[in-house]
């Protein structure tokens, strides 16, 4: 039994609220159970230094998790001057992700930065922050076709994330922080609707997991990713209030 009593093929409850930030280009409030991840794409008109004059435009992003979206207050990234390994992973992450379904000329020579903001974590903090960021980034193109500055939507492809794990001998989808801390097994699993795979993270905390192992956690997280790609669906196509 796990700690949620959930099954093992079960998701928690997705909640996905665009246009959650009023200035942002684009936004959503993502919600995997606890997990709660505000996850923002701000526009700007020129690319990075580096990409001038060649065409194409850039995805970047950034990630952090507020002081008390844990058990016990962490101290500020900002205040002590600089961000750590785990935070430069996740949102290096984050970025190539959202770069792989994204058509770089067909945005033009322009930069989105997305921001994913932990508020509350209980698990899974990275997955969840990559499916919100897709469709935080999915709002902004829309933005600019509506505003006749690009044609097409420069995304290739839907993009979700999830992780799974090997809790008590067993795969199970979407761990909980419970299921997380405890796992001898813990992978997450960046898919495409279309099948693609965009980056697996997996590692065997205690005994080394089996080829059959892996394959069923993947199976599971193609379970997962299509709940996602119904609740981003669902999420882009919400007119702004």
């Amino acid at each position: 039994m796990r700690p949620s009593a959930r099954a093992n093929d079960e998701m928690r409850t997705i909640t996905m609220e665009p246009h959650f930030s009023k200035h942002a280009e684009g936004s959503c409030f993502v919600k995997f159970g606890d997990t709660h991840v505000l996850c923002t794409a701000s526009l700007e008109d020129r690319p990075p230094p580096w990409m001038r004059d060649t065409g194409k435009g850039w995805v970047t992003a950034e990630y952090g998790m507020l002081p008390r979206s844990t058990h016990s207050r962490m101290g500020r990234e900002a205040a002590r001057g600089k961000q750590s390994g785990r935070t430069q992973e996740i949102q290096r992450l984050i970025g190539r992700s959202l770069r792989a379904v994204t058509d770089l000329e067909a945005m033009g020579e322009r930069q989105i930065r997305i921001d994913c903001d932990v508020i509350q974590a209980d698990g899974g903090t990275r997955t969840a922050a990559i499916s919100g960021a897709y469709v935080a980034l999915h709002i902004c193109f829309q933005k600019l076709i509506e505003e006749e500055k690009i044609e097409t939507m420069p995304l290739t492809d839907q993009l979700a994330a999830i992780s799974c794990g090997i809790y008590e001998g067993t795969p199970v989808l979407d761990l909980d922080y419970d299921e997380d801390s405890a796992a001898e097994t813990d992978a997450n699993f960046v898919l495409t609707k279309t099948k693609g795979i965009v980056e697996i993270q997996a590692t065997a905390e205690e005994e080394p997991f089996s080829e059959e192992e892996f394959l069923r956690l993947l199976r599971l997280a193609k379970i997962g990713c299509d709940d996602i790609y119904a609740a981003q669906k669902k999420a882009t196509e919400t007119k702004e209030a």
